[in-house]
Parts: structure tokens; C-alpha cells; sequence
């Protein structure tokens, strides 16, 4: 009687001590490309795993920003599949007040320092931003002040200025939003912005040194894979009646990690300083893990090159084979962290430590 109680005992204890160790075990390691349900993962969210890639290209198309193609290793992270959308900046704003960059009243302080030292300070400064206008004739592609305008009263919720809005467009990436707004959408979904390394690994999903996110053909078998300019007009001509702009995030396919829009609809904030020779800097040395980008920004083509710029990637619905071509998965430029235009969003990322299970 007795050994038959031990035997009883010693049963219930191994069946509790099974039970637990369903919770003690650590979860198993994401599949690459896994998209996360907020159990398995954060909700929405897309695992990259770690890896090395050649980050930059030395393609025939390439510009000399995004040369020489160097090794670079990198920690698995999460990134989200699409781009933060109008719905999720709304929830933001509703849950916190935030007035972006573009609903304030202009600080002078970051405007003068992209100016020649000793401009004037302009009266009449309003809020506002740059919005896209086009052109009725050709233009000189190296002066952008012909087809984009500062637009009083422009905002995320009027990319196009006033008169334009945002009904019917939830799923659409949110635009006309700065850095520092990124920044602080990213501190209340308690994520952050992806390292322009972490993003050109993510956007290449697994291919090797491909033109494009989806492989080498801008148009595979003449199929649109990403939203970019109307390729039956010359940049920046534009039809006063049909004003080009988002189509819903995931409208197109994903690349191989599942990633979606890494290439046009709008350009994405990512963490990094800008500097046009970063890629030649990184390149020379030994080892590259994990990059963080320049301690700080030079741009010596700028009227002031220590000008505060971050790195933009993935091009927008504005990029064209006549023209920018930043869809390309190594293009990049550097844009003012406190502007915003009606051609620019962003998309987050989030560290595998930092992610915490929703509780059932």
C-alpha cells in the first residue's frame, strides 16, 4: 500500500514538473520570415534572422552614396511587414495628443542650420510642409523646386495640403511625417526605427546583391511590383486633374522575408546619420556587426555639410526610371530629420530581446 501511494506521488510530481517545463523551456527560435501574432512574435511584425550580406552594390545602376557592396553581420530582429498606416498614426495621436513637426509652429533653430550662415530670419513663418506638384513641361531634374512647394497648412492628415485628406485611406503609409516624429511614435509603441542596415538586409529578403527587392527586372514578365511613377509619363510631368500619391500598404507582393513595400509608395526613416561615403568609411573595417551608422552627419554637396540629415530608403511613388530610381534596394539619401513631405513615412523594428509575449 504504501509503495503503491510513493508510486502515486512520485507520478503527480513528475506530471507537474512536465507541466511546468512547458512554460520554464525557452520558446523556439522564429522561422525566418515568421510574421508575428503577438503570441508567436509581435503582432504584425516579421522575424529577419541573422545573417552576413553584402550591404551597398556595385551595380552598373548603383550611385556612388551606395558604393563599394561590403560584408556586414547582423542579430536577428523583428521589422514590421508594412508601413506604420493612417490608422496606426491615429491611434497614436488620439492615445498621446502629438502634434507633429508639420502641425507646429516652425522652429527657426533647425531650419537656419541647412542655410547660409547669417540668413535672415523669415517673417511669416507657418506650419506646413512639402507636397508634391508636378510639372506642365519638362524641367531641369537637378532643381527639385520646380515640382515640390512649401504648402501652409500641409500635415498627416492633409498630405496635399489644405483641401486634401485622408478619408478613406486607413491602410495608406502615413505620411508627411518627420524623424522626430518617427521617434516619438516608436517611444509609444515601445519599438524603434530599424538601422539602415537592418533595413537594406530586411528589403533584400535573402537575395544577394538584386537590383530590386523581388530579383534583377525592374517589371519580371512586365508586372508592376511596386508602387512607383506612372512610367507612361516623364518625371516630373503631371496631369492637373490626377495628383499621384499611396496606394494601400501591401498592395503589392512581398519579398522573400515577407516583407511588404520595401520598394516605393514612401520613402522610410531609418535610425541612421547620413553621410554620402559611409559605405566606403564602413568598408575599411576588419569586422562589421551590427552598424549603427556615422556618429554624426556630413554631406559636403550641402550649403552647410554638418547640416543634421538622416537616411531615407525604399524610394516612393515619385521614383522613375528617368529619375531617381531610389525603389533600387541599395539607393538612399539624407533628408532634414525635422522636415516632412507628402512622399515620406516610415516602418518599425524591434530587437529580439525587446519583445515580450501578450499575456493570454
Amino acid at each position: 500500500m504504501f509503495s503503491m501511494k510513493r508510486a502515486w506521488v512520485a507520478a503527480a510530481l513528475l506530471s507537474g514538473f512536465a507541466a511546468a517545463g512547458a512554460y520554464l523551456l525557452p520558446a523556439a527560435a522564429p522561422q525566418a520570415g515568421q510574421l508575428g501574432d503577438g503570441r508567436h512574435g509581435p503582432a504584425g511584425m516579421v522575424w529577419i534572422p541573422a545573417g552576413d550580406f553584402l550591404m551597398g552594390s556595385d551595380s552598373p545602376r548603383s550611385q556612388a552614396n551606395e558604393r563599394p557592396a561590403h560584408p556586414v553581420r547582423l542579430a536577428g530582429f523583428w521589422i514590421d511587414r508594412d508601413h506604420v498606416t493612417n490608422r496606426d498614426f491615429a491611434r497614436f495621436v488620439a492615445a498621446t495628443g502629438y502634434l507633429t513637426t508639420a502641425e507646429r509652429a516652425p522652429d527657426w533653430e533647425t531650419i537656419r542650420v541647412h542655410l547660409p550662415a547669417g540668413t535672415p530670419r523669415p517673417a511669416g513663418l507657418a506650419p506646413g510642409a512639402l507636397v508634391f506638384v508636378g510639372s506642365s513641361k519638362p524641367v531641369d531634374l537637378n532643381d527639385y523646386a520646380r515640382w515640390w512647394r512649401f504648402a501652409p497648412g500641409a500635415s498627416w492628415r492633409h498630405p496635399q495640403g489644405p483641401g486634401s485628406d485622408i478619408a478613406g485611406k486607413d491602410e495608406h503609409p502615413v505620411v508627411q511625417v518627420s524623424y522626430e516624429d518617427a521617434q516619438a511614435y516608436a517611444a509609444w509603441a515601445g519599438k524603434r526605427l530599424p538601422t539602415e542596415a537592418e533595413w537594406e538586409y530586411a528589403a533584400r529578403g535573402g537575395l544577394e546583391q538584386a537590383d530590386f527587392a523581388w530579383g534583377a527586372n525592374l517589371r519580371p514578365d512586365g508586372r508592376l511590383m511596386a508602387r512607383t511613377w506612372d512610367a507612361s509619363l516623364a518625371f516630373p510631368l503631371q496631369s492637373p486633374k490626377v495628383m499621384p500619391g499611396t496606394e494601400p500598404a501591401g498592395s503589392y507582393p512581398a519579398n522573400g522575408y515577407g516583407v511588404r513595400d520595401m520598394a516605393g509608395n514612401a520613402w522610410q526613416w531609418v535610425a541612421d546619420w547620413y553621410r554620402p561615403d559611409a559605405f566606403r568609411l564602413q568598408s575599411q573595417e576588419r569586422r562589421v556587426g551590427n552598424p549603427a551608422g556615422p556618429a554624426a552627419p556630413y554631406d559636403p554637396a550641402m550649403v552647410r555639410p554638418e547640416a543634421p540629415k538622416r537616411v531615407i530608403r525604399g524610394g516612393s511613388f515619385l521614383c522613375s526610371e528617368d529619375y531617381c530610381e531610389g525603389y533600387r534596394v541599395s539607393a538612399r539619401q539624407g533628408q532634414d530629420p525635422y522636415s516632412s513631405a507628402s512622399n515620406v513615412g516610415f516602418r518599425m523594428a524591434l530587437s529580439a530581446a525587446d519583445w515580450q509575449p501578450q499575456k493570454p
